[in-house]
């Protein structure tokens, strides 16, 4: 698996250390997951990489399945104000994508990005991906793809918890689909 030790470098060189390796058929896709896209996130609807502009659940499946693997990246964070999150995510995910652009240029075609985190790269997102400012940068949550990071990370031995509130620690979660 000389392929993985070569990303992990990358992953190192990026500033990007703690992350597990997943076999994508390992990967939960749920129909609850879409469901509390759409009756328990603000984000639904006005933002422009979240459902409803994102895939149907069985596509999300199909989606993961023609991949052969997967990096999960964990980030932890315990943030002063609850607002504060929104630039941190930010920078993590612009980051991310750098990497995702390296290992593109690495001769792997099919790398793609999910965020941490709903895009954060618009002040004002469109809402509509049609219309997206940034649509070659902007990119779906596991979340947004149905994708239970509950179970999925905890297969990887990974923390995560429901946060109570923001003096709690955050422990959230990118994957980086590779061929």
């Amino acid at each position: 698996m000389a392929f993985k030790k070569d990303l992990e470098q990358k992953f190192i060189e990026n500033g990007f250390t703690d992350f597990k390796w997943i076999n994508p058929e390992k990967i939960i896709v749920s129909y609850w997951v879409r469901m509390k896209c759409i009756f328990g996130c603000s984000e639904y609807g006005r933002n422009a990489s979240c459902p409803p502009n994102t895939f149907s659940v069985p596509e999300c499946e199909k989606f993961f399945r023609e991949y052969k693997e997967a990096a999960i990246f964990h980030f932890k964070k315990k943030v002063e104000e609850p607002e504060d999150r929104f630039a941190w995510t930010k920078e993590i995910n612009m980051e991310l994508l750098k990497l995702e652009k390296e290992v593109f240029l690495s001769g792997y075609v099919k790398v793609f990005l999910l965020f941490m985190a709903s895009c954060e790269i618009c002040q004002d997102c469109t809402k509509e991906r049609e219309v997206c400012k940034y649509p070659k940068l902007s990119r779906p949550t596991p979340e947004g793809m149905a994708v239970d990071v509950y179970s999925t990370v905890r297969q990887l031995n990974y923390p995560i918890e429901v946060i109570k509130d923001y003096s709690e620690v955050m422990n959230r979660y990118a994957f980086l689909m590779i061929e």
